[in-house]
């Protein structure tokens, strides 16, 4: 089964866009927060009036055995993990890319249509 030219140039884009985020090793799952919190204490600033809240605090979240993992992080942390969690996704969608192409071109094999109709159950009278 071939690519098509254009096919073959994106997966080539890709590959290159792929490679240069490998390289930097610099990829994390999840997301990065900043959250802000009442402690409702009487007197606090958190509840004056207006109320100013504690934080920013930042945390990084992510799925690890289907239960979410949290850690608390520094601001300069935060700032600095956050262009991971930006490759991280990134990734994914190049993947994305990549199995559309995979797809599209299994879609376009001739002998796909051949394969299908030989497949389907033949109607009986």
């Amino acid at each position: 089964m071939a690519l098509t030219p254009t096919q073959r140039a994106e997966a080539r884009s890709i590959a290159t866009e792929l490679s240069a985020i490998a390289r930097r090793a610099e990829v994390l799952p999840g997301s990065i927060t900043s959250r802000v919190t009442h402690c409702g204490r009487p007197g606090c600033r958190c509840m004056a009036d207006p109320p100013r809240p504690h934080g920013p605090y930042w945390q990084w979240t992510r799925k690890v055995a289907a239960k979410t993992v949290g850690r608390w992080l520094t601001p300069e942390e935060a700032a600095d993990y956050q262009p991971w969690v930006a490759n991280d996704r990134r990734l994914r969608e190049l993947l994305a890319r990549l199995e559309a192409i995979g797809t599209a071109a299994v879609e376009a094999d001739p002998r796909s249509t051949r394969r299908r109709a030989s497949r389907e159950p033949r109607h009986q009278p």
